[in-house]
């Protein structure tokens, strides 16, 4: 695979990230852009060294970069997004894709329509035990699937003194915690069940109106409780926050089918417990008895931890794999996907409001040309 070139916009925690598993499947980091020239030297000194720190504009048009990483602020994905796929680069976006359900469509539509390849990291699909679970509530012998539920809890905004641009809803759009983190718990679900959730009855709470920085009272929700039903006749439930002391980042999951249960949590990543009425057992990743996705997947022997890192590693892998020309993966998270959380979101929000059911919206994409891509650019 000849060597690609790597844009990466945003020189936060994720940029680190995105950047660091682009060095370790082989491509070559060329550009990075931030808020600021600072931000971008800063980070070209710091975890890209060898790049160049650009301007946005500079770093999407620039002939070297083959993929463009979008590690910023919300409101800033669609039409980062829509220039680049304009410029005819392939993207991997952080979710959500757009701040809205019609944004979202659009350049899902355009994502289509150009050929390009087109990501989004819901990376907690990459974890070798989370393919296991897939294969064995998937399983003919499984059974119908009755019950999905779980819980996705984080700490980091429990102080009333905590704040984020995510607060701002100008920056980060109309819902904070559900599509952040409530995003990965739903396209993980959805991924590993083969269910699609349909319906959904919803209760959010703010905990705090008031914190630094934020552009008047905190509108956007801390905490949501989601019931829900899916388009195969299961029934579920998931709590989302982002204000639960000692949670850091506990993404859990349990899946009942007719015949057998089981049960997640990527802060524990090396095991799966799967339940059954004769007994129940706490699965260990051992590449030589999981099942062939999980073990392809399993890139370390038995008692050779492997976590979040290799989780995206693992997915940057299939994104450049399908950029080179690569077998489609079938489990690489598209646009088309970041949309469906959008979807999702926008019902939960729809629900909170009304105090009813919402069915989840449309989430068919638009075909049309980018819409967004004359959006002003932020200068750095």
């Amino acid at each position: 695979m000849t060597q690609l070139g790597i844009g990466i916009v945003g020189t936060g925690m994720m940029g680190r990230i995105h950047a660091d598993a682009a060095r370790r499947v082989g491509a070559r980091v060329v550009a990075v852009a931030g808020s600021s020239r600072t931000s971008a030297e800063r980070a070209v000194r710091e975890w890209a060294g060898g790049s160049a720190a650009l301007g946005v504009e500079n770093l999407i048009t620039h002939p070297d970069v083959d993929v463009v990483h979008l590690c910023v602020p919300n409101h800033l994905h669609e039409p980062l997004a829509a220039r680049a796929l304009e410029a005819g680069k392939h993207v991997v976006c952080e979710k959500p894709l757009a701040l809205d359900l019609a944004g979202a469509r659009a350049l899902t539509g355009s994502a289509r329509t150009s050929g390009l390849t087109a990501a989004v990291p819901f990376i907690y699909r990459y974890h070798p035990l989370v393919a296991e679970a897939r294969a064995r509530v998937q399983a003919g012998s499984a059974g119908s699937i009755h019950l999905i539920h779980g819980s996705y809890l984080q700490d980091w905004l429990s102080n009333p003194e905590d704040t984020n641009w995510r607060v701002d809803a100008g920056k980060g759009g109309a819902s904070r915690a559900f599509a952040d983190i409530g995003s990965h718990w739903c396209d993980l679900v959805e991924w590993v069940s083969g269910h699609r959730i349909q319906e959904v009855s919803a209760l959010t709470k703010t905990a705090y109106a008031d914190r630094p920085g934020a552009a008047g009272t905190v509108s956007t929700e801390d905490i949501a409780s989601v019931a829900f039903r899916t388009d195969r006749g299961a029934v579920g439930s998931v709590v989302i926050s982002q204000v639960s002391p000692g949670r850091k980042n506990r993404l859990w999951f349990e899946i009942s089918t007719a015949n057998v249960s089981v049960g997640f949590d990527q802060e524990q990543p090396e095991t799966l417990w799967v339940g059954g009425r004769e007994g129940n057992q706490v699965l260990t990743r051992d590449p030589n008895t999981l099942s062939p996705e999980a073990a392809e997947l399993s890139t370390l022997p038995a008692g050779h931890p492997q976590g979040y890192h290799d989780a995206f590693r693992a997915f940057v892998a299939d994104v450049y794999a399908s950029v080179s020309g690569g077998a489609a993966v079938d489990r690489m998270p598209t646009f088309e996907d970041g949309l469906r959380t959008v979807a999702i979101t926008e019902a939960v929000l729809a629900s909170a409001e009304r105090g009813t059911w919402v069915r989840v919206g449309d989430f068919s994409p638009v075909l049309v040309t980018a819409s967004t891509a004359g959006a002003s650019l932020p200068e750095s």
